[in-house]
């Protein structure tokens, strides 16, 4: 049988243990005496221990009062937290969040949904573009918060993870042995000029097999094996693969991905977004933080 503690007799409780007596308390709560001492009285007898150690002119806590209180606060502090979020009005409206689709998995969808449950009113519009065009929407004030995969950060960045940039190719594929070297990237990439320029500083001759800025289109280029790609370690899909090239190709730098919110945000919904954000890669698995 489900035992459920009463969330108004706790409140009773804490207060009294911050204000050291009932009447103090009653009053902080906007309570009669009696109705203060009624609720403690009942929290006792659900748990069947004395809370409170009423042998002295000042009202104290018993060893199980200590260790109540504690759980206590957390608990009031979690049902406000959640009471405020599900019923201020203010908390309404559209945020607009930004991400490279490369980097969408694994973080984002559980922000999303976490950031769902705790602003049931706030709609997030999530654009999935290039780093670059991401980055020129945000400087319009387009975008509230965007990710980016960089070399560097900018000013107001804030680099959320740092992880290996790869040759990718098919599966056992070819293509990577060929000269001139057969390179498929979007237009708007962030990574192909890098890849350019790594290729060039190596001496290594190179010509793009594809003009696109539709990413299924690069990949089925390069799972065909008539192209290499570069992806970050841990986001390519499951039709190609790193390639093990020994050195025949230049080594790539890891890529940062950084985290931009606007400085016009009113209120804790956009920051909360950004702290969800930051937790998750926190907590994300080692291939996404190396």
């Amino acid at each position: 049988m489900a035992r459920n503690l009463d969330m108004t007799a706790l409140r009773s409780f804490v207060a009294v243990a911050d204000s050291g007596g009932v009447t103090k308390a009653a009053g902080f709560l906007n309570l009669t005496q009696s109705a203060v001492s009624m609720q403690l009285k009942r929290l006792e007898e659900s748990l069947n221990v004395a809370l409170l150690d009423r042998s002295a002119r000042t009202i104290g806590l018993t060893p199980a009062g200590e260790q109540l209180v504690s759980y206590a606060r957390r608990m009031l502090a979690l049902n406000d937290e959640a009471y405020g979020k599900l019923t201020a009005v203010e908390y309404e409206g559209e945020i607009t969040l930004g991400v490279p689709h490369d980097i969408i998995y694994p973080v984002i969808p559980g922000v999303l949904q976490r950031f769902a449950a705790a602003y049931p009113r706030v709609k997030v519009h999530l654009v999935s573009s290039f780093t670059n065009g991401l980055l020129d929407e945000f400087s319009r004030g387009q975008m509230d918060l965007i990710l980016t995969t960089e070399d560097g950060v900018q000013k107001g960045g804030e680099t959320m993870a740092s992880i290996p940039l790869l040759w990718v190719g098919a599966p056992n594929g070819q293509a990577w042995k060929r000269r001139p070297l057969r390179l498929a990237h979007e237009h708007r990439c962030a990574f192909r000029q890098f890849a350019q320029r790594r290729l060039d500083e190596a001496g290594i001759p190179w010509e793009m097999a594809v003009e696109t800025d539709n990413s299924r289109a690069v990949e089925a280029t390069v799972s065909a094996d008539l192209a290499v790609h570069t992806m970050l370690e841990g986001t390519e899909p499951r039709y190609v693969e790193p390639i093990d090239h020994g050195g025949a190709l230049p080594s790539l730098l890891a890529m940062n991905v950084n985290l931009y919110m606007s400085d016009q945000s009113v209120g804790p919904v956009l920051p909360d977004l950004a702290e969800m954000i930051r937790s998750a890669y926190r907590k994300a698995p080692a291939t996404v933080m190396a």
